[in-house]
């Protein structure tokens, strides 16, 4: 039996259109006007306060005005309140980010896990972060701290104590910390559930039906995956409470020794009216800010290039 074959007829396609190669200044000027508005907005206010950083500036004395070199800077690690002030930034921020980070991990351990009503505790869980700053501030300093009507000593009360402490002056350190945490917890919580959920389930699945048990399953499989997610969670939430000026001013006033080094700035700028000294204290929190900064955007980067694997 013979088989018989068509041969389809070959039809002329018309040659492709070239494409139009634009130099790179052309593919690239639409995003000019939004670099412009950048750079005008951000970058020069911050090579105006590098320049007055390294003057000898008081509005107070506008006479006594001129060229200071870097007694500015010299002054800022020197003096003792700006000294301590580095010193109280430093642990504001490292006992808010770690506390934060060990809560943020319990909740975000609880809510990936499947149970009725998760979206709503999620959403309940999210809705600290989402408060402004200072109000965040004044409910911790007038709902729950104070003295006389706070929730804290209504508690005490009803389980039958005596004492009324005054939790702002017998903890002020402890109280800043307690508000920031509690605003700062759902942020690593985010974050933290973000990397458990793109966790792969398979080597979970293989961990089980070897035998192994939850403890087992999260420090050998989940910790690590985690380990990325919780220095992102770390460094982003440093770059944040590092700057962090609301807390401090609304619930001590910068007082019984918990001014951090914005606060600092804000009372040398606006009280001692020592333009110079505070702008050499703002150039070296965006310093560190930028340092921090950059560790996170490599820990960013190395996130996306194991998703692309």
């Amino acid at each position: 039996m013979a088989v018989i074959t068509r041969e389809r007829p070959v039809v002329d396609r018309p040659p492709p259109v070239p494409r139009k190669s634009y130099p790179k200044w052309a593919r690239r000027a639409p995003l000019l006007p939004a670099l412009i508005f950048l750079i005008v907005v951000t970058q020069l206010p911050f090579v105006a306060t590098l320049v007055i950083s390294f003057m000898k500036w008081n509005s107070l004395d506008p006479t006594n005005r001129g060229f200071a070199g870097f007694d500015n800077y010299v002054n800022v690690f020197t003096d003792p309140d700006l000294r301590s002030s580095i010193v109280n930034t430093i642990v504001l921020t490292a006992s808010v980010v770690l506390i934060s980070l060990v809560l943020g991990l319990g909740l975000a351990l609880l809510l990936d896990k499947k149970f009725r009503g998760r979206g709503f505790v999620r959403t309940m869980l999210i809705a600290p972060f989402l408060v402004v700053p200072v109000a965040a501030a004044l409910i911790w300093k007038h709902v729950l701290y104070n003295p006389e009507y706070g929730l804290f000593n209504g508690i005490l009360n009803w389980l039958g104590f005596d004492a009324q402490p005054d939790w702002i002056s017998t903890m002020p350190m402890s109280a800043v910390v307690l508000s920031l945490v509690w605003q700062w917890t759902p942020f690593m919580m985010l974050i933290l559930l973000a990397g458990l959920q793109s966790k792969p389930i398979e080597p979970v699945e293989a961990a089980t039906i070897d035998g192994a048990s939850s403890f087992q399953i999260f420090r050998y499989l989940t910790f690590p995956h985690l380990r990325q997610y919780l220095e992102l969670g770390g460094l982003l939430g440093s770059i944040y409470i590092v700057q962090n000026f609301d807390a401090v001013f609304t619930i001590t006033s910068g007082g019984l020794g918990t001014a951090n080094l914005p606060y600092m700035i804000y009372q040398t700028f606006y009280q001692a009216h020592e333009y110079g000294e505070a702008s050499a204290a703002g150039v070296i929190v965006v310093a560190g800010s930028i340092l921090i900064a950059t560790f996170a955007l490599r820990v960013v980067s190395s996130l996306f290039k194991e998703e692309t694997r």
